[in-house]
């Protein structure tokens, strides 16, 4: 259900304790809220999330496919608390 966003954006902004997964585009705020507090035990504050719509299209044979539409959640966590999977490693 929870799969991080690893750019450089999403980067800077774990810095400033926003951090950003893909969800399932029918989950509500509520549920992401619980699982984000279930997996990683940490107290969500806010929530943002964006849509981002399916798409059909056509390869270069001429085949039709369809994307499936997505959702990108922004969570905001209680200041002095930290998701690891965000933290970088240094050399």
């Amino acid at each position: 259900m929870l799969k991080p966003v690893f750019t450089e954006k999403s980067l800077k902004m774990a810095k400033q304790g926003k951090y950003t997964f893909w969800v399932d585009a029918k989950t509500d705020k509520i549920s992401i809220k619980a699982e984000i507090a279930r997996v990683f035990g940490v107290h969500v504050t806010d929530i943002n999330t964006i849509k981002k719509a399916g798409e059909a299209g056509r390869t270069a044979r001429g085949r039709k496919f369809n994307k499936l539409a997505s959702k990108k959640a922004v969570v905001m966590i209680k200041s002095g608390e930290k998701i690891d999977i965000y933290e970088e490693v240094k050399k």
